[in-house]
């Protein structure tokens, strides 16, 4: 492997905004970029964070998306089009939702949904009868948007956590939020502890916020180092996840048991207004913390030594991604319950399509979160109508073989 620190752009380019994923593991070839065209590069090692480049240097590595021989497996969409992509992208979304709308066992159709928006903006038109108003204002409606705000979330949350701990496995789940989340819900239901005051969600996102303290205090001595964030969490949540079924397995009735199982596979059923304000507030909030970190999380993708060389503050930034993707996923699994597979393979599927900048990749990555839960939801409801089927079921479904098609496109399978 070669021992030579590689070489990059020009001195005087901003560094972090020109890192690209074109390094394979083993030294393969790594490119740099400036102003937009690939430079070819000696190899460099990879596996960890390695001597940072020589000033002004950019090192082009990204563990997350390599493609065979060290090139970027996907086009990255030219900073051109990308205006046009992203209105495209939004109009995607904005159209699932209305389409998602109409979706279930009692049908209703475009004209019913235009009315009932239509009667909440004083506009003057023939109402609904009660039925259908409830049924689309009431039910429908905040399922819908419920499942574009969680999507988005798990996405962003996967994809920072794929930087911050440069792992490709990384997913929302991966600090033990899921599992505290869960076994708080179980203490309300099971055993009754705050049930007049928290509520069932009340109780996932008390439990979530825990089980990420119990996180940070594990780390307190041996530091934020990204293999240690994984393994803490994995510790963390498999702690948690015996504690629940203890919980259950002692306390709980078999209808009981059924009605938890239910809810931890993950449902957009409990989806209220009030709960979609909350999510529509934390959502958007998260997302834009994350997008101001972006070039931080280039850097981060390179390892600490490269990060710390690009005038990043490591520690710290970690600490506020880890706090920002912890508060994300504990909204979202207090409200609906664990959801797999969004957080982990739409990241991969949108950095193959537009690159790996995440000042590009993270809202991207929103928007396809989103549109992939809205569908997948409306699929949950359908699919075996008139019984419904949690919405973790399908994306599982879906997931695993997309993910085995993501690993074969970048020759890893």
């Amino acid at each position: 492997m070669p021992a030579e620190p590689p070489a990059g752009p020009a001195a005087g380019t901003n560094a972090a905004a020109l890192l690209l994923p074109t390094a394979r593991e083993g030294g393969r070839t790594a490119e740099a970029v400036t102003s937009g065209h690939p430079a070819s590069g000696p190899p460099v090692p990879s596996g960890r964070s390695g001597r940072p480049g020589r000033p002004g240097k950019a090192v082009a590595l990204h563990p997350t998306a390599p493609g065979p021989g060290g090139a970027d497996p996907g086009g990255t969409a030219p900073a051109s089009r990308r205006p046009l992509l992203l209105l495209l992208s939004t109009a995607t979304l904005v159209g699932s939702i209305a389409a998602a709308v109409r979706i279930g066992t009692a049908d209703t159709g475009w004209g019913d949904l235009a009315r009932a928006l239509a009667t909440r903006l004083g506009l003057d038109v023939a109402p609904l009868s009660p039925l259908v108003d409830s049924l689309i204002w009431d039910l429908r409606l905040p399922r819908v948007l419920m499942a574009a705000l969680v999507g988005a979330s798990l996405a962003v949350c996967g994809t920072v956590l794929q930087a911050v701990t440069r792992n490709a496995l990384a997913d929302p789940y991966l600090l033990g939020v899921s599992s505290g989340a869960s076994t708080g819900a179980v203490a309300v239901v099971v055993l009754g502890i705050g049930a007049s005051t928290l509520g069932v969600t009340g109780g996932a996102l008390v439990g979530a916020l825990l089980s990420f303290a119990l996180l940070l205090v594990l780390l307190r001595r041996t530091g934020l180092d990204s293999v240690r964030i994984v393994l803490t969490g994995v510790v963390v949540g498999q702690l948690l996840t015996a504690l629940t079924s203890l919980i259950l397995m002692a306390s709980a009735d078999a209808d009981t048991t059924r009605a938890v199982t239910h809810w931890l596979l993950g449902s957009m059923a409990p989806a209220r207004w009030d709960t979609v304000v909350v999510c529509a507030v934390v959502t958007p909030l998260g997302l834009a913390a994350a997008w101001l970190c972006s070039s931080a999380l280039d850097g981060l993708a390179f390892g600490t030594d490269t990060a710390a060389s690009l005038g990043i503050g490591v520690r710290r930034t970690r600490m506020l991604l880890l706090v920002v993707t912890a508060a994300l996923t504990a909204v979202a699994v207090a409200t609906v319950g664990a959801i797999g597979f969004v957080g982990l393979i739409v990241p991969h599927g949108v950095r193959f399509l537009v690159g790996p900048l995440h000042r590009v990749l993270l809202p991207y990555a929103a928007l396809a979160g989103a549109v992939f839960l809205v569908w997948t939801d409306a699929l949950a409801r359908i699919a075996f109508a008139p019984r419904e089927v949690p919405v973790g079921v399908i994306t599982a479904l879906l997931g695993v073989p997309l993910f085995l098609l993501v690993l074969r496109r970048r020759g890893e399978l």
